[in-house]
């Protein structure tokens, strides 16, 4: 049986889905040999350490009773740096302004010696060649799978799967939250304010929308993605943005007329960026629903490949999280 430890830095809705996620496979795990111990929780309030393995549910309820898992007044940098584990789960908030705190977490895992998986886009979207080169430079896998798609595997498929390929273009729909707001506009004929008011009470869209709606978290997802499939050295002004705020119910049944649906659509094609509302035919791989997410995948020797998921909520952004730790394990 092997010992894995990693630490869950960040313990909102993904690190809690983290930890959840670990509850539940646990068995599945250790048939596959592995024994995956959490010896640190960090949150904003607090952390818990325990280098014999942190009861998770225990660790889970406090959390939910008490607003924090804090045992103790460790921060972050103390688990990272002084706390002997393999892994660190780097599930703080994104930040686009200057990738913070999340930056200084991974820029520290890999000086510590510590392989990183994350789902905050922030850093990659910023600094993603510095943070890819400070994991080779060290003999460290860093692994991002959860960052765009939620559970969609684009990176995976990309980088092992399709290996040999080269990719010619990407595209897809990367935002849940502008997808649904178009299906409903579309489907029920419904005006932007009201869909959105919609989305916002089921919890879809968040109080202020402006991220979403003008198109900059699919962009933020666009960059990490041209980085990493085309090494490209990307940031958020070489993409051409535009949201989808200005679309009328009236512009949606004309496209419904002609068998069109309007999707927000990122693509990535020889070095330009766009995120741009697009006419998609009704039968087209991209006409996805709801808060769906697609990529289509254009290769030289295996054609078009697409994918299509849930593109958030918890457990399924965790799943991708728990898919990076089993590669980290079986391949170091």
């Amino acid at each position: 049986m092997r010992i894995v430890n990693i630490s869950i830095i960040g313990f909102g809705a993904v690190g809690q889905g983290v930890a959840r996620c670990i509850l539940s496979k646990q068995e599945f795990l250790k048939k596959d040999g592995i024994d995956l111990r959490v010896v640190g929780i960090s949150d904003s309030r607090g952390s818990e350490i325990n280098t014999g393995g942190i009861d998770v549910e225990s660790a889970l309820l406090r959390k939910k009773q008490k607003g924090s898992v804090a045992a103790g007044s460790k921060n972050p940098h103390e688990i990272i740096r002084d706390v002997k584990h393999d892994i660190v789960v780097e599930v703080t908030p994104t930040n686009i302004n200057n990738g913070e705190p999340g930056l200084s977490n991974m820029r520290l895992a890999f000086k510590s010696g510590k392989h990183v998986i994350t789902s905050n886009k922030g850093p990659l979207a910023l600094h993603f060649n510095e943070l890819k080169e400070a994991a080779e430079d060290n003999g460290l896998f860093f692994r991002y799978e959860a960052t765009v798609g939620g559970a969609v595997p684009i990176f995976n498929l990309v980088h092992e799967a399709l290996a040999g390929n080269t990719v010619l273009g990407i595209e897809g729909i990367l935002n849940g939250t502008c997808n649904y707001i178009l299906t409903r506009m579309s489907e029920e004929r419904m005006p932007y304010d009201l869909v959105l008011k919609e989305a916002q009470e089921l919890g879809i869209a968040e109080t202020d929308p402006t991220y979403d709606v003008e198109g900059i978290d699919s962009a933020i997802k666009l960059i990490i993605i041209a980085n990493s499939i085309f090494g490209l050295d990307s940031t958020y002004k070489d993409v051409d943005v535009t949201g989808i705020t200005k679309i009328t119910p009236e512009a949606l049944e004309l496209a419904n007329r002609n068998n069109y649906v309007v999707k927000l659509v990122c693509e990535a094609r020889e070095g330009k960026l766009t995120v741009a509302p697009r006419l998609v035919p009704k039968r087209h791989p991209l006409a996805v629903g709801g808060t769906l997410n697609v990529a289509s995948i254009l290769t030289d020797l295996a054609g078009r490949i697409t994918i299509s998921g849930r593109g958030a909520g918890s457990i399924e952004t965790a799943s991708s999280i728990l898919s990076d730790i089993l590669y980290i394990v079986r391949n170091s």
